[in-house]
């Protein structure tokens, strides 16, 4: 399927080309970074295919509706033509090219610009053994008037089961691309709590092999998931501030019936940020266990490795004695004496051992 020529529209096709109608839009083929671009009247999708620029024009003709665009891990030309006919702001375009963004809420004149953090549980056998638990992506929102834009940075976070579900809630669409900005958030902090629920599962098997005797859990292991909380954190923490300007009025662009659902995100998601503080805690807990259980083993080996030095010290100091080459020493040249040195030397090891074996040493 080839690809469009530009995002600024098709221009430059001669005159074999159809004119589109609002009943017959021209099908369009849609290119690698255009996930789907869809017109909403009345909460119902439009059908056909539309290119970006046919699909704005069609919302202003109409004087209703809206239009939903969505792109994946797009260059600066390929947004260009975008960023023209939607009048978006070239810092928040600088933004939306660039991953790594804070999660963050914007307002350029007429337009909004949220940035979420995508995440998602990485399966593994086992959290001892795990390298990665957390991953991490980003998703970009231009909200106007008419429009909302959404920007993919990574492959875990696609939109096409939120997009088919919403295209079946004609009324929840009806209230505007405010509407799918608020989806978008809620689908992305439902999968912080599910998230947070399955690391909350490899946390609390961590913290049951610390405490186990003899495990052999490391304190590297658990830095390594409490590196993937801060992750974590990073992604939830920040994200508070936005979702409670959207739910308390801070912009015209978000109506009071979508502000009451921005409170329920924002409710859930302060429970996700109680949630990861409580992980930190935790994690930091279980680093000072396991240091501790490191230190108490490190002592129990050294008085072993004591008690074992000071019982060879014993046949060591007699042989070294006896060793020395002089000729007028006790028993010296008695024929009872090898053996009796050799049944003195074995008596007070046991007695040594049997002491340390009494005190807990060996």
């Amino acid at each position: 399927m080839p690809a469009i020529p530009s995002l600024g529209g098709l221009r430059g096709r001669g005159n074999n080309r159809a004119k589109a109608t609002p009943e017959r839009p021209i099908p369009v083929p849609l290119s690698a970074y255009v996930v789907d671009c869809a017109v909403y009247v009345e909460g119902e999708r439009l059908p056909g295919r539309w290119t970006h620029a046919e699909a704005i024009k069609e919302v202003r003709r109409r004087h209703a509706g809206f239009v939903w665009i969505g792109l994946h891990e797009p260059d600066s030309e390929q947004i260009q033509g975008i960023a023209e006919t939607f009048g978006l702001h070239e810092l928040a375009v600088e933004d939306a090219l660039e991953a790594h963004q804070r999660p963050k809420l914007e307002r350029y004149d007429d337009t909004l610009f949220l940035v979420l953090k995508t995440v998602r549980y990485v399966e593994h056998e086992s959290p001892t053994t795990a390298n990665e638990i957390v991953e991490t992506g980003e998703l970009m929102v231009f909200l106007g008037r008419d429009f909302a834009i959404t920007v993919r940075h990574g492959n875990h976070s696609g939109l096409a089961r939120l997009r088919r579900d919403l295209d079946s809630d004609q009324e929840r669409l009806a209230l505007g691309p405010a509407a799918v900005v608020h989806a978008i958030a809620d689908h992305v902090v439902d999968h912080y709590l599910d998230v947070t629920s399955r690391i909350e599962s490899d946390i609390d098997e961590i913290e049951a092999q610390v405490f186990a005797p003899r495990s052999q859990v490391s304190a590297e292991q658990i830095y390594l998931m409490k590196r993937e909380v801060l992750e974590l954190r990073r992604a939830v923490m920040p994200l508070a501030t936005p979702v409670s300007r959207l739910a308390e009025g801070y912009t015209r662009l978000v109506p009071d019936e979508v502000r009451s659902y921005f409170r329920d995100v924002a409710d859930h998601l302060a429970t996700v940020s109680e949630r990861v503080a409580a992980f930190d805690e935790l994690l930091s807990t279980l680093v000072e266990a396991t240091v501790a259980k490191i230190s108490l083993q490190q002592n129990t080996d050294m008085r072993k490795i004591t008690a074992w030095a000071a019982i060879i010290t014993v046949p060591t100091m007699i042989a070294g004695i006896y060793g020395m080459n002089f000729d007028y020493m006790p028993e010296l040249h008695w024929q009872f004496g090898y053996p009796i040195t050799v049944t003195v030397i074995l008596g007070i090891c046991l007695l040594l051992y049997r002491i340390f074996r009494k005190n807990g040493w060996l």
